[in-house]
């Protein structure tokens, strides 16, 4: 069996984990593709993709990658995504059913909070670690808040964070951090413009590094 906490760990060390949420599964794996280009090793593939199931477990062929599984909201898709090969479950919301399976799955779960009652909630329903979402409509100063009363919970802001912000999200007590249409913007993987996207990724985690070390 997998050990949760282990692959948490892994997610943790991967520092910025894209987050695909493209219309089609094709846009979907050229992200992926270019973004592996990148230096990128972990991926969140969305639920809401047209056939995300098949594209976890196309992608989970590569062992050089860590796949997980965003949206996700029951216990029956924690339980098809794990098949298929996802490591770790991301949901948007407290969901103990979702919860449950994952601890029945031996994968981390990562459910979305914003207030103190939800991570508390959150926890209590078998989260391994507390996704802050949408953490754009909060910032940096209240996970620096929600850190002091919960100092031993691992926190993954994600939805709004971008080049400009994300030293601020490490400052402020991230594990790491969830990057969704700032960096996967699909009008730009539509046109084919690789280069856009690759000096978005690099300037990201260039400035995740640099707040990480200093």
């Amino acid at each position: 069996m997998s050990n949760p906490l282990h692959m948490l760990d892994l997610l943790v060390s991967h520092g910025v984990v894209p987050v695909i949420r493209t219309s089609t599964a094709e846009l979907a794996l050229t992200s992926v593709q270019w973004l592996q280009e990148a230096g990128f090793k972990t991926f969140e593939i969305t639920l809401t993709i047209p056939g995300a199931v098949a594209v976890i477990a196309e992608l989970s062929k590569d062992q050089s990658l860590l796949i997980g599984a965003g949206t996700v909201l029951t216990a029956t898709d924690s339980e098809l995504v794990v098949a298929a090969g996802a490591k770790y479950v991301v949901s948007p919301c407290v969901t103990a059913e979702v919860g449950a399976a994952c601890r029945r799955l031996q994968v981390p779960s990562l459910m979305g909070t914003i207030t103190p009652t939800e991570v508390h909630q959150a926890l209590q329903a078998g989260s391994t670690a507390v996704k802050l979402f949408p953490a754009s409509t909060v910032g940096p100063a209240h996970l620096k808040a929600l850190r002091s009363v919960f100092p031993n919970v691992t926190f993954m802001p994600t939805g709004g964070v971008d080049v400009s912000t994300i030293a601020d999200w490490v400052k402020a007590g991230a594990a790491c951090v969830g990057v969704g249409g700032k960096l996967v913007d699909e009008s730009l993987i539509k046109a084919g413009d690789k280069a856009a996207v690759l000096e978005v990724a690099a300037k990201l985690l260039a400035n995740y590094k640099a707040a990480r070390a200093g």
